[in-house]
């Protein structure tokens, strides 16, 4: 199959990406350089996450308000049910309603390391019930998370599907995607939600993968599958990062250039805080950045 070459004159893509709180003052400049190199592409949004058991929900709430008043880039805050009751959720959304914070990436949340998932007693016991929640509390925009290749806890691909379906008919206007490794997955992951009545837009997350075992790591969480042809691409390439980081960036480009051909025009970056790849993806897939940096309006870095 010939691919197409998206001229930059023709460009239809629209691109958002997701960013992690930092933990140090370092990590803290990497993530603000990072948004300084992303930002002149112009991203429909940037999401910011939390940790798991909601353990980074002030940093959350501090770097998603300070993107949104220092850049002007419209940001959504992950939330999730996790670690609050409702009253207290409902604040935390008020709060971001009060400062502009108009779009929200609604989740369930992933309990901490070792620990099974329980309700929080007096809280949004799923997601569905926290997207409901927030569209009675404010018109707020809510993505909501699709696993391409099932959530891991799900007992079949159809109550995975069913339980996708509830959270759009609660008020999800957008379906993310969890990180896959072949692009078939995602498009067999689109028909069959749109088969199953879906029809919001279904947006594929794109993770390129700069450090194989640590992909890994994360495709075993989350249920992604590792083909055989991934694991002999990255052979061999431990000890040589350069290499590797280009392979990784060659592989994430073609991954999009298949959805592309495939009517994909919104892809959703995972950054891992790391501008680079992202930047070179983008533009093989002709999107350019204007020729102006944000330095001044996010200055001291916050």
């Amino acid at each position: 199959m010939s691919l197409p070459f998206i001229s930059p004159r023709l460009c239809d893509l629209e691109v958002s990406f997701e960013f992690f709180p930092p933990k140090t003052e370092k990590s803290e400049n990497v993530l603000w350089d990072s948004i300084d190199v992303l930002a002149p592409l112009k991203p429909k949004f940037v999401s910011v996450t939390y940790g798991a058991g909601g353990t980074t929900r002030a940093r959350t709430h501090e770097i998603v308000t300070n993107i949104h008043s220092k850049t002007g880039i419209p940001a959504a805050a992950h939330l999730t049910c996790i670690g609050a009751t409702k009253e207290e959720i409902d604040e935390i959304a008020r709060t971001y309603w009060e400062h502009g914070i108009k779009h929200i990436v609604a989740l369930r949340g992933d309990p901490p390391k070792g620990e099974a998932y329980a309700p929080v007693k007096g809280g949004y016991n799923y997601a569905s019930d926290l997207v409901a929640g927030l569209k009675k509390i404010a018109p707020f925009e809510i993505s909501v998370a699709g696993y391409p290749e099932t959530h891991p806890e799900a007992v079949n691909a159809l109550e995975d599907m069913a339980n996708l379906k509830k959270k759009v008919d609660a008020g999800a206007d957008r379906v993310v995607s969890q990180f896959f490794m072949e692009p078939e997955s995602f498009l067999s992951f689109r028909d069959r939600a749109a088969a199953a009545g879906i029809k919001v837009p279904i947006v594929p997350g794109i993770l390129s993968i700069t450090n194989y075992a640590k992909a890994v790591e994360f495709a075993a969480v989350c249920g992604t599958k590792v083909p055989t042809w991934m694991t002999e691409l990255f052979e061999g390439l431990d000890d040589q990062p350069q290499t590797r980081q280009l392979v990784a960036a060659t592989v994430a480009a073609e991954q999009c250039r298949v959805l592309y051909a495939n009517g994909v025009r919104h892809f959703h970056f995972y950054t891992l805080n790391r501008a680079e790849h992202t930047l070179a993806i983008c533009h093989m897939l002709g999107l350019r950045a204007e020729p102006q940096s944000l330095r001044e309006k996010v200055m001291v870095h916050i």
